[in-house]
């Protein structure tokens, strides 16, 4: 086995001649900036050392070790699957009872099974208040939290969230040895390219420092409904989980989560949850134990270049299509109605889809706040008072009610379609409270197939105007083409009753 010492020196050699054609190259250039008088090269240049603020911050990072103990089944024979009436099942069922299904005779006791994990930490009160992620603890019922010296303290759980994947405890000091602990930063300031640390117990090897940039902001990874992660090349590998990434001033601007890697280990791609976010779902846990988020009782859909332009939207695609009304839901007592399209949230801009449910449910139960929307081409201002998002049961959506449709077929943007009769709703089993004009071909070379619009669907709305029949479809279809739309807007119902929209263009 060849030591680290023995690989360095057999190495020397080579990095001696590396060494020499650096020392040729920089003599080159300087050569040739003094005999053509071009400016010297501005190089990038990081902090000249991390020391200090690696020593500033250590002490409130801590490990965490998760252990949870889980009853393991009675080892032993299982009693094979034998036909009823078999000859002797009396006396094998006898015999497998008492050899180990039962833990009778000489049959070993069912014996307990101790699973551990291990991850990062901080304190954010020197109370003794710690913040990590929630997938670190899991369900685990022993919880130490373990000090940058080494100090092993028992935690409880205040609170948790798996949505945000974060979790809060508390330990008891010493009273003579108090805790160190670390402020929130303010995350909306940091820049692609500034400057972060992150510590934490990688592999289980405590206390170490990584440092790297902010790679982008605002990543979604689809790991969660409220994904808004910074992403930093600093060095992020298993058991770093839950820990601070810092920015320069010591500050937490975010909590390390996970990674993006085929090897498992640190390819400079790891996501944080900005401090923004995470101050105030550790503010609700900490108060009640649980996060209670806003509501607004809507189901939505982003919208592409071809949707805005037809629902007429100024500067391109934006916002969030409201696609489904909760009857129950706060959207619906405040007249937002299929279709709207939200570009506003109390104050906050909706560039798409993704951003409205990070940001109402950020925003607190029962407050009132201005929605502005998109409808039919104007823009109009609601006023919602939120509620509470309990469950994450799917909302009933809101059905619109249209007269019966005459039977009759015909075609429209390469669609076949018939009004709805028993016979067709028997055929694709709709549900009675589905309603509009039901498409029974798709032809296989037109838009409307490379929207997956299928034979058994029912069009709802046509240019946002409801439809009972194949005729209106076309009547409402023609229309718009005299307007000069490029594109027809079609919210399109699911045998169940869900409801989406689809932009099929015109020319």
């Amino acid at each position: 086995m060849i030591s680290v010492a023995s690989a360095v020196t057999a190495r020397r050699p080579r990095a001696s001649r590396h060494s020499a054609r650096s020392a040729f190259a920089a003599l080159s250039l300087a050569t040739a900036v003094a005999f053509t008088g071009l400016a010297t090269p501005v190089l990038a240049k990081g902090p000249e050392s991390l020391a200090d603020l690696a020593d500033k911050v250590t002490d409130a990072v801590v490990n965490i070790s998760a252990s949870t103990t889980v009853e393991a089944k009675a080892p032993g024979r299982t009693m094979p699957q034998l036909p009823q009436g078999t000859p002797f099942e009396d006396l094998f069922e006898e015999f497998f009872n008492k050899k180990g299904q039962r833990g009778d005779g000489d049959s070993p006791r069912p014996q307990s099974r101790k699973s551990n994990s291990l991850g990062s930490g901080f304190i954010i009160d020197a109370s003794g208040i710690v913040v990590t992620n929630n997938h670190v603890i899991g369900d685990a019922n022993d919880i130490q939290v373990i000090l940058h010296n080494g100090t092993k303290l028992k935690a409880e759980i205040i609170g948790k969230d798996a949505k945000i994947d974060l979790a809060v405890l508390r330990v008891k000091p010493d009273a003579d040895k108090p805790l160190k602990a670390v402020p929130f930063g303010d995350s909306e300031k940091m820049r692609p390219g500034d400057w972060v640390i992150a510590i934490g117990n990688p592999f289980g090897l405590g206390g170490s420092v990584s440092a790297g940039i902010v790679s982008a902001r605002g990543r979604n990874i689809e790991s969660g409904p409220y994904d808004n992660y910074i992403q930093t090349d600093a060095a992020i590998n298993k058991g770093n989980s839950g820990g601070p990434l810092f920015n320069m001033d010591g500050e937490v601007i975010g909590i390390n989560t996970a990674i993006l890697s085929p090897t498992g280990g640190s390819v400079g791609i790891g996501f944080a949850v900005p401090s923004a976010t995470a101050s105030q779902v550790i503010d609700q846990l900490r108060e009640f134990g649980e996060v209670r988020r806003g509501w607004l009782g809507v189901r939505i859909q982003n919208v592409d270049d071809a949707t805005a332009d037809a629902l007429g939207l100024k500067g391109g695609a934006k916002g969030a299509l409201i696609a489904g009304v909760d009857e129950k839901g706060p959207a619906k007592a405040s007249g937002l109605e299929v279709g709207d399209v939200i570009t506003k949230f109390n104050g906050m801009a909706v560039k798409s889809s993704s951003d409205l449910p990070r940001i109402v449910a950020s925003t607190p139960v029962g407050k009132v706040v201005e929605v502005i929307v998109v409808r039919k081409g104007a823009e109009t201002t609601k006023s919602v008072t939120l509620g509470r998002l309990d469950d994450p049961e799917k909302p009933q959506l809101a059905n619109v009610k249209q007269p019966e449709a005459e039977p009759a077929i015909r075609q429209a943007l390469g669609l076949n379609l018939s009004g709805i009769t028993d016979d067709l709703r028997r055929r694709y089993s709709l549900k009675d409270s589905v309603k509009g004009v039901v498409v029974t071909r798709v032809d296989p070379n037109s838009t409307a197939a490379d929207k997956q619009i299928k034979a058994g669907e029912v069009i709802v709305e046509v240019g946002q105007e409801a439809v009972a029949s194949p005729a209106d479809v076309t009547k409402r279809v023609d229309q718009l083409k005299k307007d000069g739309r490029k594109s027809v807007l079609l919210l399109v119902a699911s045998a169940s009753g869900d409801v989406r929209f689809v932009a099929i263009g015109l020319e």
